[in-house]
């Protein structure tokens, strides 16, 4: 690639490219170019920057490049003949592909590959082929497989189950790997039997098994600590610190006051759950004394200084730029700070000084923020309380700790929480009713002793609306502040989802929001279908159709809590996003040390791309392990009934989660009633030709329990015939009729036939 001419800052009385310069530079790069990399190339700096961007911005680019966010792609960027890796198959047992040679920091663009491999030779996860490539869409390739890589050397993680005969096999953790590995006992590294182990793809032939040598053990799978080390490593969630961070932790000492605001005759607390180890944030209130604010409020959000202990650019900050946030697990968590820091001096212990980064905030008897002030402090928290301790406080029954604090501190605080009650219901805040699991876990004997759902109190909401107000007040300091700000962003929903969700509206005679829809419109709907028939399923259609939640420095507000602006400014200990904020502000006040430092130049661009891929990955490793857990906790109810509702409807069974303890699993056509059944995508339904059984999205259904899989984190159900709440009662297409029995055999293998897709969006399938 031709090197663009650089010009000196002496010479350069124009700086900006012009757009066919940056064109021809994007077309000419190997990998993803956004801003940073154009203002290198041609020795942008500073204010120019602005230009650059808005340059950027209206950029028309041609058949030949691809945009995605705020980076551009040569189509070509991949070479038309590369070694690919195999990284992932779907459901459909389609397989999927990544660049070896990928160095760029943004994520590679998804290669889907293409025909048979010759001879029934099947390829697997860690399988390296050299393949032509062509574009396939916004960064999306199809592979077309020359020939296998010598090597085709893989890791996976399965358990090391021994077999008559001295044989052994893997089990693979990811319930989509669909090839067999053995490992002969040269390989075995000592595994023993039930071991969760780390094996290595060594050979893979053109009929049979794939074989694999053992590189790394991990104990029995039965200890409960295993089920979440299989998603970190599933995850690449990274789990170690580095020597640098670790001693850089070590080496921290307490906080001087110096320069800073002292707060410790501020009776602030600190408000968590039972479990808690770590307490980034604490709050206070009292009636605002101002005669010209009647009944309003005066409160006090202090949130533990992290950026007084990491600093940009030393060993723990690129750590914490790494792992991006904490990730927490029933009975682990992954940290993004060392323990010395996020359970140490960036915890805000009772009793002790600590350095905090704290924010005044005065609201009306309505909730309206009046104004704020940020300054930088030093606190001391009078006491550390747990949510159900306030609420049975506030409740009238208060304990040995909390009963001194009911008149003095917890009084108040509710005072101002119920003026920002009243504010969040003016605006229209999004309110989906939605159920989180708890997994409980006994530590000391690694058993999981339940499931349940998460209690949801009064305390909970009140921590909730201070800390959304204290986010709120620091998007506003940040705003024309000259600082940048990252910006936590929730986008209105897709035009084509929201269309989706008026079809299926239509179809329960139900209101439907007209024009772009604001979160008021979609409450209304909610609201109507309270307590009646209707309410899972419009509280699950809602959520489908909402957009993520990302990063931005771009303020696009935020959509489900009807803000104008928010960024995350309370929790610096486990979101390095929080650590930005919390630098932009220092910076913003003149604070003091540990602020936003403008010589390290850092793409904003890049870093909210990063934190929003890591936030997804953590996301995912929780919502398996969770499922892990669950697996693993009615691995003993085999046989079974339970009481659940239908989740979601395909052409190859329905998902059912189950009322008692949230529990997600497949009913697969196998296990339904014998008939012809079409999907009907647009109601979200299954529907029965013969024998009139509809499942629905929402409907009650009774389904027995065949099997589970605490490896995957799988659950299989059986649809038990003529229980009460087996029979779509709410769809007006379900016709009376007498099922037929016995068609739902544990360990039936017969595959749906007769699938069927029609301009309607429907497909018949033939159970049985």
């Amino acid at each position: 690639m031709s090197e663009p001419k650089r010009l000196s800052k002496r010479k350069q009385k124009t700086p900006l490219p012009t757009e066919d310069q940056i064109l021809e530079f994007i077309r000419e790069s190997k990998g993803p170019v956004g801003k940073r990399e154009v203002a290198r190339a041609f020795n942008v700096r500073g204010p120019a920057k602005i230009a650059l961007k808005a340059v950027m911005k209206r950029l028309q680019v041609g058949s030949d490049v691809t945009k995605s966010k705020r980076r551009f792609q040569n189509v070509g960027a991949l070479l038309p003949v590369d070694v690919i890796e195999i990284s992932a198959t779907d459901n459909d047992g389609d397989l999927f592909a990544k660049p070896v040679n990928w160095s760029s920091e943004a994520p590679p663009p998804a290669i889907l590959v293409l025909g048979k491999p010759e001879r029934g030779k099947a390829y697997g996860i860690g399988d390296r082929l050299l393949a032509r490539l062509s574009p396939a869409g916004d960064n999306a390739y199809e592979a077309r497989v020359m020939k296998r890589m010598p090597t085709g050397a893989g890791k996976l993680m399965g358990v090391f189950e021994l077999l008559p005969g001295g044989f052994a096999r893997l089990r693979p953790t990811d319930r989509r790997y669909r090839h067999e590995v053995t490992i002969a006992a040269k390989d075995a590294n000592g595994a023993e039997h039930g071991d969760l182990v780390t094996a290595e793809i060594i050979q893979t032939r053109h009929h049979g098994p794939q074989h694999a040598r053992v590189v790394e053990r991990f104990g029995k799978m039965d200890r409960v600590k295993n089920l979440s080390l299989i998603a970190i490593n599933a995850q690449g969630i990274p789990h170690e610190f580095p020597d640098a961070a670790e001693k850089q932790a070590r080496d921290a000492v307490a906080a001087p006051l110096g320069d800073r605001t002292d707060l410790r005759n501020i009776p602030l607390v600190t408000i968590d759950g039972e479990d808690a180890r770590d307490f980034d944030d604490a709050v206070w209130a009292e009636p605002d004394t101002d005669p010209e604010n009647p009944g309003g409020w005066h409160t006090l959000v202090a949130i533990a200084d992290v950026s007084w202990y990491v600093r940009p650019g030393d060993a723990l900050d690129q750590e914490a730029f790494k792992r991006g946030n904490s990730t927490y697990f029933p009975d682990r968590v992954v940290p993004m700070l060392p323990e010395e820091l996020s359970n140490g001096w960036c915890s805000l212990k009772p009793k002790e000084d600590r350095p905090c980064m704290a924010v005044h905030m005065y609201i009306d008897a309505h909730g309206k923020l009046l104004r704020h002030k940020f300054v930088r402090g030093l606190m001391r928290s009078v006491a550390r309380l747990t949510y159900n301790q306030v609420q049975a406080a506030i409740d009238g029954h208060p304990d040995d700790l909390t009963s001194s604090l009911v008149e003095s501190i917890l009084k108040p605080l509710y005072g101002a929480f119920h003026a920002l009650l009243e504010a969040r219901n003016k605006r229209g805040t999004l309110e989906l009713d939605l159920t989180e699991r708890q997994i409980l876990v006994d530590r000391t004997e690694g058993h999981i002793t339940g499931v349940v759902p998460r209690a949801r109190y009064d305390s909970h909401k009140l921590i909730e609306e201070f800390m959304i107000m204290a986010n709120v007040a620091a998007a506003e300091r940040l705003e024309g502040s000259g600082y940048p700000c990252v910006y936590r962003v929730h986008e209105p929903p897709d035009p084509e989802r929201l269309e989706n969700l008026r079809e299926a509206l239509r179809s329960l005679e139900l209101p439907v929001p007209t024009g772009s829809a604001r979160p008021g419109d979609f409450n209304r709907i909610l609201s109507k279908v309270r307590g009646g028939p209707h309410e899972h399923l419009a509280n699950t259609l809602v959520l489908r159709t909402q957009s993520q939640a990302v990063y931005s420095h771009n303020n696009l507000g935020h959509f489900g809590l009807a803000l104008k602006r928010y960024a995350h400014f309370t929790s610096p200990i486990r979101r390095y996003s929080d650590l930005l904020v919390h630098r932009a502000l220092i910076a913003a006040g003149k604070l003091g040390e540990g602020g936003w430092d403008p010589t390290k130049d850092p793409d904003l661009d890049e870093i909210t791309e990063h934190i929003s891929f890591t936030e997804r990955r953590s996301a995912t490793a929780e919502r398996e392990t969770v499922d892990r857990f669950t697996a693993a906790y009615l691995g003993n109810k085999i046989d079974a009934m339970f009481n659940g509702r239908v989740n979601g409807v395909t052409r190859f069974g329905a998902f059912i989660t189950l009322d008692e303890t949230g529990a997600d699993g497949i009913l697969p056509m196998r296990n339904l009633p014998r008939d012809y059944y079409d999907l009907d995508e647009a109601s979200h339904r299954l529907i029965g030709q013969r024998h009139g059984l509809v499942l629905r999205v929402g409907d009650p259904v009774v389904v027995r329990l065949l099997e589970t899989d605490d490896i995957t984190g799988s659950i299989v159900f059986a649809y038990v015939e003529g229980a009460s709440q087996g029979r779509g009662e709410n769809s007006k297409h379900h016709r009376q009729g007498k099922h037929r029995q016995g068609h739902h055999r544990q360990g039936e293998r017969g595959r749906p036939k007769n699938v069927r897709l029609g301009k309607s969006k429907r497909s018949k399938q033939k159970r049985g």
